[in-house]
């Protein structure tokens, strides 16, 4: 089980990503719970959380973001990967950084 955290502005692209992601996960036999947080809701979790997808509109709060997860992996998704809401792309990220 992996438990990825997409951080974001709490803006409607990102739970769509999520579903797609969720899909994603299920087609290829990954067992994950996915969910999107704002960066305020994100700081405040005290959910299990293996890694972190920041959305690339809060690059710039990367590093704050990060604070709140020392030690857990932390990647922005790319912008492509998000504009084109790809969840298999997002979700092979999110693994290749849980790793």
């Amino acid at each position: 089980m992996i438990n990825i955290l997409l951080v974001c502005n709490a803006g409607m692209s990102t739970s769509i990503l999520v579903e797609k992601m969720k899909k994603a996960a299920a087609e290829k036999g990954i067992e994950a719970k996915i969910w999107a947080l704002s960066s305020v809701e994100a700081k405040r979790t005290k959910e299990e959380v293996d890694v972190v997808l920041v959305a690339p509109q809060l690059k710039f709060a990367a590093k704050d973001i990060q604070s709140s997860f020392p030690d857990k992996p932390l990647g922005v998704i790319d912008m492509r990967i998000y504009g084109m809401v790809d969840g298999a792309a997002a979700l092979d990220q999110a693994v290749n950084l849980s790793k």
